[in-house]
């Protein structure tokens, strides 16, 4: 994580990470297809309208930058970590019945600014904190991920043999990452993780999360106890377990959810027999980090670490929101698929995103949600049942063939 720095120094590091895009005078004449960096590395195509878009983001990010350290200024350092708060599901709770003005305050106006968005330099801090990583860790011996990590050097398993696989493919081509060090540093957390908790070793789809994690939070240990957090209190327990039932639960709730929020496009949808895990499935496997630019997806990510999973059905059912007239012109499965990938690869604008998510989708709590996981639930444990009796059958049917 960052250090302790003054607000200058803060200020002028966030400056730093933040430049403005120029494009060549020949590509804004030609209106061609530009490649640039991003915050985080990752290569980004776009045109020029695509670049004053992200030079708009950078400018909102750098203002939002000076809100935090205007109220760290005013209000203390870490003022957003008071431990009387705690954010459960849709509402604020206390700890004591007893309610200061101040500490209510502090809470709702944390609510707004994580929901603006974490400046980048703060985020490794901030996710630390709120999303209870901190607290995990202090459970242990200062020494646990070395000792983790030592004591899994060289064991070979199913999970570290699929791991050493997707390590090459996990944002191929990136500074870091696609590099020996930044694989070394990837499979370090994914196997010492996978050892940890065996009942969810390694699952397809936490590479990309853990590979955005340590970009963010800068060392190993801050992003393995992110993962951990992330898995074990802010996700669905089963989602990364061998037969993913909890993916496969969501599934099913994004769907009851899509019916509810956006009746038009569901009855369209299921007129075509378009299945929405066609396209929901990889982002509540990786968390949007495959399906939406770095810092739309950090920014979903923001909101995720402090109010809970509920934050990735607003974002799925945004997506289509936004989409919905040309979506209900639609006559080929083909062409939702496309609509729906072309347009979350281009959401620049977080803003644009989250507004949409949490103004026009309306309010989902946290409490609703756990209810439509209920019902769902024993259906979807039905149906892996069959399946599994199926596949079991045809094996008996092959061997004695």
């Amino acid at each position: 994580m960052f250090g302790i720095q003054n607000r200058r120094d803060l200020t002028m590091e966030l400056q730093s990470q933040i430049p403005i895009l120029r494009p060549s005078i020949h590509a804004r004449r030609a209106n061609i297809v530009v490649k640039f960096q991003d915050l985080y590395g990752f290569t980004v195509e776009g045109n020029v309208d695509d670049v004053n878009v992200l030079n708009e983001v950078r400018e909102k990010v750098r203002n939002q930058g000076r809100v935090w350290w205007a109220l760290e200024a005013s209000k203390g350092a870490n003022w957003y970590l008071q431990p009387e708060i705690l954010l459960i599901g849709d509402g604020i709770a206390l700890k004591k019945t007893s309610l200061k003005i101040s500490t209510l305050t502090n809470a709702i106006t944390l609510k707004r600014l994580v929901r603006k968005g974490i400046p980048p330099v703060l985020r490794p801090k901030v996710w630390f904190s709120l999303s209870g990583a901190a607290k995990k860790k202090s459970t242990v011996p200062e020494s646990y991920y070395s000792d983790l990590s030592k004591a899994v050097d060289g064991k070979v398993t199913p999970a570290t043999l699929q791991i050493d696989h997707d390590l090459p493919r996990t944002f191929p081509g990136h500074p870091w990452l696609d590099t020996p060090e930044g694989h070394a540093a990837l499979r370090r957390v994914l196997v010492g993780y996978s050892f940890r908790d065996s009942d969810v070793g390694y699952c397809q789809g936490l590479n990309y999360v853990a590979a955005l994690l340590l970009l963010v939070m800068k060392t190993e240990e801050d992003a393995f106890w992110m993962l951990a957090v992330l898995l074990e209190n802010v996700l669905v327990r089963d989602c990364y377990t061998t037969n993913l039932s909890g993916c496969h639960v969501e599934q099913r709730v994004f769907k009851d959810l899509l019916a509810q929020k956006c009746p038009r496009i569901a009855s369209h949808l299921d007129d075509m027999g378009f299945d929405v895990s066609l396209v929901a499935t990889e982002w509540f496997l990786c968390l949007f980090s495959k399906s939406l630019p770095s810092e739309t997806t950090l920014r979903v990510w923001d909101v995720l670490f402090y109010e809970g999973a509920k934050v990735l059905f607003h974002a799925a059912l945004a997506i289509f929101k936004m989409k919905e007239n040309e979506l209900l012109m639609t006559h080929q499965v083909g062409d939702v698929i496309n609509i729906i990938q072309t347009t979350s690869h281009q959401l620049f604008d977080p803003d644009e995103l989250l507004t949409v998510a949490f103004e026009k989708i309306g309010s989902m709590t946290t409490n609703t949600i756990s209810k439509q996981r209920k019902k769902q639930e024993p259906a979807v444990l039905a149906e892996l049942d069959q399946r599994l009796r199926r596949l079991n059958s045809l094996k008996e049917t092959g061997k004695n063939a």
